[in-house]
């Protein structure tokens, strides 16, 4: 049997630790660092970080792991895949270079550009008076990207000359040579692909999701991690689906190949669907958080088998599911994300029957499980559609009592279509 490793300690991983528990061929899961809300039998968790290579490829030889998958962004960037690999172990990822699809916002246009594979127009300034020149050449409304990790909050539209001007003053002055992504602002339907990706370039796609980054309900409010997502897409023509796949993915794989830099490991590709058609909003090197949470119970193969076949360049066997859809909200804890207020109860799974629940920012204490962080737990149902699975989820939440925040319209986007 098998020994699984999963690096993180959120609800993402905790939803890749329960996807690898129900292989026939893994007896157990390690999760570093994990989150004291992560219970299930058979899945122990580290006390080591994330960022610690020297640790983890230290407890991969000691507990003979036999794989290991990478679920944030960060090891993946400062080149644990290339630490694993040198020391001989398995392990699903980029190596350093490749990650820079997702730790440089500059590196993917550039690519992007040079391939012509469609996107926002943008370029990449080093200083204020770069900025304001550059500014000239866009109308308004115009997006300000921070160029690397910003956990998806380093995204923000800017409406007007005067709010320009606001945030490159306070940007600048913390950082005279800040480097700022300006661009394109893009006018349609967001969506992401994950394309899971081979040692000899085999792609496994998954089922498309949207996420809501915006804290509040109508899309209202500041960016955040994501405060809950839903999959597979009822609305989204297939015709568009293959196109995105055939138009963006595929070629940015080909041009990574080409430079001699193979993408290996989940590639996730943020989608704009516009009238002239679908661009790349950007790409991320890994599954997403809310959006693991919903897609992943979707597989009804064995993970571990696929992520092994990949690795050694076989086309896998997969099957998704079909028939529901999938919906999650997150609970957040008050003040997120400026400021959250820790301490606050989190529900239990118990408390939440029959909804699933993938914990993140949980702690253990006297009084049970309490927030530590911002985002705290996702909860997930699933249904026939979008409006029954929504339904199933907020009357759970509704009726649960707490001190955790949550959007009340995740998968508004759906439920409006149906209901017309």
């Amino acid at each position: 049997m098998a020994k699984v490793l999963v690096i993180g300690s959120g609800a993402r991983e905790h939803a890749l630790a329960q996807t690898f528990l129900r292989s026939p061929q893994v007896d157990e899961v390690f999760v570093a660092p994990g989150n004291d809300g992560m219970q299930e039998e058979n899945l122990t968790r580290l006390p080591i970080g994330a960022n610690d290579l020297d640790a983890l490829v230290q407890a991969a030889q000691d507990q003979q792991v036999d794989l290991t998958f990478v679920g944030n962004e960060d090891p993946l960037i400062l080149g644990i895949v290339d630490r694993f690999e040198a020391a001989g172990l398995k392990i699903f990822g980029p190596n350093a270079v490749a990650a820079q699809l997702e730790g440089s916002k500059t590196f993917a246009k550039e690519i992007l550009t040079a391939n012509q594979i469609p996107t926002a127009k943008a370029v990449t300034v080093t200083s204020q008076d770069e900025a304001r020149s550059a500014i000239a050449s866009f109308d308004w409304p115009m997006v300000f990207k921070l160029d690397g990790l910003a956990l998806g909050k380093g995204v923000t539209i800017i409406e007007d000359q005067s709010s320009a001007d606001e945030y490159l003053q306070s940007l600048y002055k913390k950082d005279p040579t800040a480097k700022l992504v300006i661009e394109e602002f893009l006018n349609g339907v967001e969506f992401s692909i994950f394309s899971l990706v081979g040692q000899d370039g085999q792609v496994v796609h998954a089922p498309m999701a949207q996420d809501h980054k915006r804290r509040y309900d109508h899309d209202r409010g500041p960016n955040t991690g994501g405060m809950g997502a839903y999959s597979p897409l009822s609305w989204l023509r297939p015709a568009d689906a293959k196109q995105a796949v055939d138009e963006l993915v595929t070629p940015m794989l080909a041009a990574m190949a080409d430079r001699g830099t193979p993408f290996t490991g989940v590639l996730y590709t943020g989608v704009m669907l516009t009238a002239a058609g679908p661009k790349v909003i950007e790409f991320n090197v890994r599954f997403g958080d809310p959006e693991a949470q919903v897609v992943l119970p979707q597989l009804q193969s064995d993970f571990y088998q696929l992520i092994l076949d990949l690795l050694a360049g076989k086309e896998p066997e997969v099957q998704w599911q079909e028939d529901d859809v999938y919906l999650g909200v997150v609970l957040a804890a008050p003040g997120y994300p400026q400021a959250p207020e820790k301490g606050g109860v989190v529900p239990t799974a118990a408390d939440l029957s029959p909804l699933t629940v993938n914990y993140a920012g949980a702690k253990l204490a006297e009084n049970g499980l309490v927030a530590s962080g911002g985002r705290v737990a996702t909860v997930v149902g699933h249904a026939k559609d979008t409006v029954s699975a929504q339904a199933l989820v907020y009357d759970v939440l509704d009726k649960t009592h707490g001190d955790l925040v949550y959007r009340h319209d995740i998968g508004h986007w759906a439920v409006d279509l149906a209901k017309e």
